[in-house]
């Protein structure tokens, strides 16, 4: 069952930057959010409602609700939405696999969770094979105070998304239901773009919507949203935050097997490395090899 959802996230996450491209310039950032999660509660809801799964929450939970809608679905998303306009994607996705590393450390803060010997190879294997796949993109990246608000905003988007984690691990603690947190996290996250969009002044309708545009919406409200986040928050409760965050270190492969279909995308020496090393990161974390075990054993001793 693991291996199932972790294949679930990786697949669904990793095709949604392409319908995320589909959008781009027919909204704000705020907006597309806004859309992104008002239709994708106002779906959870209703499936909810009608099969009598949802469930009640005390004012704490709502609360903790409401933080998590801040941090996963709205913060984090504003913060690459405005920074893709400064750098790369691809840069974009080094600085995201941080959430492997963010969320280690604050298991560790919030819940005293033992950081496992496996997990400092595999991140750092994981990491490299990201620079590697993307080294172009980042060398390509002109260094510019622009480039480097953009950088912090990703940094600062991939905490708000470790510190959404941490709040499904609180919701979780506490037996409460996936579906309905996510939904009402969703609904408050929507609510919170639709102020801020308010504020600012932004259009909340497109001038013009395409039928590929719109599907694009549908599906990064339907599976991106509440698939992909429902099977990653159930993946964080059965193996921890820190090896389901591991999943992001994978997305970009994904993207590049659909971009050399589609886009006819070059693969180079980087892009081979990238992938071996990623790779051989899964195997470690979730194989926890003998040999790798004993060596880590020696180093102890030593």
């Amino acid at each position: 069952m693991n291996g199932v959802l972790y294949l679930a996230v990786v697949l669904i996450w990793g095709t949604t930057w392409i319908a995320i491209t589909a959008q781009h310039g027919l909204f704000s950032p705020v907006i597309a959010v806004f859309w992104r999660f008002v239709i994708a509660a106002g779906l959870l809801f209703l499936f909810l409602l009608c099969t009598g799964r949802l469930k009640k929450l005390d004012i704490q939970d709502h609360v903790f609700c409401a933080l998590q809608g801040l941090c996963i679905f709205g913060f984090n998303f504003i913060c690459f939405y405005t920074a893709i306009a400064y750098i790369n994607s691809g840069l974009e996705s080094v600085i995201f696999s941080m959430a492997v590393l963010f969320n280690a450390i604050n298991s560790r803060i919030f819940f005293s969770q033992k950081i496992s010997a496996y997990f400092l190879p595999a991140a750092s294997l994981g990491f490299f094979g990201i620079v590697a796949l993307f080294w172009h993109d980042v060398v390509s990246t002109q260094v510019q105070w622009q480039t480097l608000f953009a950088i912090g905003l990703c940094m600062l988007g991939t905490y708000g998304f470790s510190l959404g984690n941490m709040i499904s691990i609180r919701h979780q603690k506490k037996k409460l239901d996936v579906f309905t947190t996510n939904a009402y996290g969703m609904l408050y996250g929507a609510a919170l773009m639709a102020i801020i969009g308010y504020v600012r002044a932004d259009s909340f309708l497109p001038t013009m919507m395409s039928t590929h545009a719109l599907g694009a919406l549908i599906y990064l409200a339907v599976v991106g949203s509440i698939v992909g986040f429902s099977a990653y928050f159930i993946l964080i409760k059965r193996i921890g935050a820190g090896q389901a965050a591991y999943s992001t270190l994978l997305f970009p492969l994904v993207a590049l097997v659909i971009s050399t279909i589609w886009e006819n995308y070059q693969w180079h020496l980087g892009s081979y490395l990238g992938v071996i090393f990623i790779l051989l990161g899964n195997y470690i974390l979730f194989k926890q090899p003998q040999w790798l075990r004993q060596l880590l054993h020696k180093g102890k001793v030593a």
